[in-house]
């Protein structure tokens, strides 16, 4: 498992790499994906503190690919969300992640890439109920 890990970190630091990115970056932009969080709850998931949340934030800002938007819920907060340039490198990201994930794969049969997938599932979804990761 641990190897296996390693895998899928060094595809997504050629992913970063290929899009000038840093591996945090691209972390970044995938939760960016589905959610618009805060400032605490993106620092809680990336497990960054606040100065370094607010620069990795500004520096992408900077870029075009994120912006901040006042919470509709707390107006001293402010949410993070993916710009149009943001989203189309997060889908440029995804795309090529998805190309290495199955090259990586290729040699399975259609049922062991479910098992897999069914299986990692699984694993995250445990994860996320207990916190993990």
């Amino acid at each position: 498992m641990v190897q296996l890990s390693f895998l899928v970190q060094g595809v997504l630091a050629r992913m970063a790499s290929e899009h000038d990115l840093s591996l945090i970056q691209v972390r970044l932009l995938g939760i960016l994906r589905d959610r618009r969080p805060g400032m605490l709850e993106l620092a809680r998931l990336l497990g960054l503190d606040k100065s370094s949340m607010t620069g990795l934030v500004s520096r992408a800002e900077k870029r075009g690919l994120v912006r901040r938007v006042p919470s509709p819920d707390d107006g001293r907060a402010v949410l993070v969300e993916l710009t149009a340039a943001g989203r189309e490198l997060t889908g440029r990201c995804t795309a090529g992640m998805g190309r290495e994930i199955a090259a990586l794969t290729a040699s399975l049969t259609t049922g062991e890439r479910a098992q897999v997938t069914a299986l990692a599932g699984k694993i995250l979804g445990n994860a996320q109920e207990t916190g993990a990761g």
